[in-house]
């Protein structure tokens, strides 16, 4: 009997343990189910031996890890996995650009890689690109249906677009001439070569095209706690070296998009890459006390202003400087200033016998030059001007000016001497024949950057005009 009853006590304490631990495991299960889908898009996400590899599946399986989510993904062709994560409620897909055309269509958590596009050409082309409007008189550029590459070409009004069923057909058709040009990053068409057995030296780089942000993108069902866990997950990896281990070991890089992306452009003496590499000039030098006093750490990237600009307008916890505050721009981003005054004059080259005493002399020239998604341009266009000549390197429509291929150049006061002197020109070379307006400008933040950083931000500004600080930046750069 006393057998029997110890076997019983044993059975019942075995019991216990086992719905006990059946209980913590169901505690510790995650909330939500989600659905992964990816595609084959080396060295992002790819198939290897049966198994999902690359930077985003490893990044996501240690997010599942810490959350306790099975980790599951399941790879599509890229159009098809697009359509399903847009109609399952519960999907997330990778790796996803966040664009204006998807920014609406899912909720995201990242940027987890940065993807810089150029256009590719064969090696033994002698085709020479200067700007998008160049990329438009070729003959094919080829592309992938869905893709984010697909969906800027085409807001850009391309009708020259070749379709391709992946990297690997495309680079295929790119070496056997029937595209003359291919957008792609580096590392994806090093991965689709190889596949290939090509070399990344079986074709060139003929002209940049903007940066990518990557992410994971969530159906809008998905619920906001969720895509917050996810982020929070992201930024902690980040934090810990872990992102950028993984950048290291598949794009060869150790850099890598931050919980804070800051960009701004090539605009001396107000940023501009010194000879260490590194951004400085009167903003770039506000930036980083502003950062230092604040404990944040971040790089500076430099772009062409009309990348930055378009980043800025859509991804989270984006910076912009330095950013004329127009009536168009108003509500566009959060702003932290002013940090100076700016003067915009049409220019024209000395000697021309051009004149200009209204803005309907300006309309009435045969051509005006402006850099594209400069405030100037932007107000211009409003206006109504149609007779706009757009680049997007100010230096190129310098040239113009001085080369008589535009009538005048809409420039500031602040920047075009140095942009002069980098050409190769002089300020007498040049007169400025009219004033289109006079304006603040400000750090900018995105719109969906969070509110009270945004503001912390502006009181150090304040805090710093208020020390001193400002003015001995500020006379360093303009000492006059």
């Amino acid at each position: 009997m006393k057998k029997k009853i110890l076997a019983l006590s044993l059975f019942s304490i075995i019991a216990m343990l086992f719905f006990a631990q059946c209980q913590k495991d169901s505690e510790k299960k995650y909330h939500y189910d989600l659905k992964f889908i990816t595609e084959n898009y080396k060295p992002l996400n790819y198939s290897l031996d049966g198994k999902i590899t690359g930077l985003a599946p490893e990044l996501l399986e240690e997010i599942c890890d810490q959350l306790n989510i099975p980790f599951n993904p399941t790879i599509m062709p890229w159009n098809e996995g697009y359509n399903t994560a847009l109609n399952t409620e519960n999907a997330v897909l990778f790796s996803t650009a966040l664009n204006a055309e998807r920014k609406n269509q899912f909720k995201w958590a990242g940027p987890i890689a940065a993807l810089e596009w150029v256009f590719y050409a064969k090696a033994q082309n002698h085709l020479q690109l200067q700007s998008l409007d160049d990329a438009r008189q070729v003959g094919a550029i080829g592309v992938i249906q869905d893709y984010a590459m697909e969906q800027y070409l085409l807001g850009q009004n391309f009708t020259n677009l070749v379709y391709c069923t992946d990297n690997e057909d495309a680079f295929q058709k790119l070496l056997q001439g029937e595209i003359d040009l291919y957008p792609s990053d580096k590392v994806t068409a090093e991965a689709a070569l190889e596949t290939l057995s090509q070399t990344i030296y079986s074709v060139k780089e003929v002209l940049p095209i903007h940066t990518e942000m990557i992410y994971f993108a969530f159906n809008p069902m998905v619920p906001d706690d969720v895509v917050t866990d996810f982020q929070n997950t992201i930024d902690k990896l980040k934090k810990s070296g872990f992102v950028r281990e993984l950048h290291q070991k598949y794009l060869n890089t150790s850099h890598f998009p931050g919980i804070l992306q800051i960009y701004t452009e090539d605009y001396p003496p107000l940023t501009f890459l010194n000879s260490y590499g590194e951004a400085s000039g009167f903003g770039a030098d506000l930036v980083h006390e502003i950062m230092k006093r604040n404990g944040i750490y971040a790089d500076i990237k430099l772009s062409t202003w009309s990348n930055g600009y378009e980043l800025a307008l859509h991804n989270p916890n984006f910076c912009l400087f330095t950013m004329d505050r127009t009536e168009i721009r108003e509500n566009l981003f959060q702003w932290v200033g002013p940090i100076g005054t700016n003067a915009t004059y049409f220019y024209t080259k000395a000697g021309s016998g051009i004149s200009i005493n209204s803005l309907d002399d300006a309309r009435n020239l045969g051509s005006v030059g402006t850099v594209s998604s400069w405030f100037s341009d932007q107000h211009l266009r409003d206006l109504g001007f149609t007779n706009l000549v757009s680049e997007e390197d100010p230096g190129a429509i310098t040239k113009k000016l001085m080369q008589g291929e535009v009538d005048a150049f809409v420039c500031s006061e602040v920047t075009f001497p140095t942009i002069l002197r980098e050409q190769g020109f002089s300020y007498e070379q040049i007169v400025p024949a009219f004033t289109l307006m006079s304006s603040d400008y400000y750090v900018s933040f995105s719109k969906s950057t969070d509110a009270s950083f945004v503001g912390q931000w502006q009181i150090t500004l304040d805090a710093m005009k208020a020390d001193g600080t400002y003015a001995a930046i500020y006379n360093r750069w303009f000492p006059n």
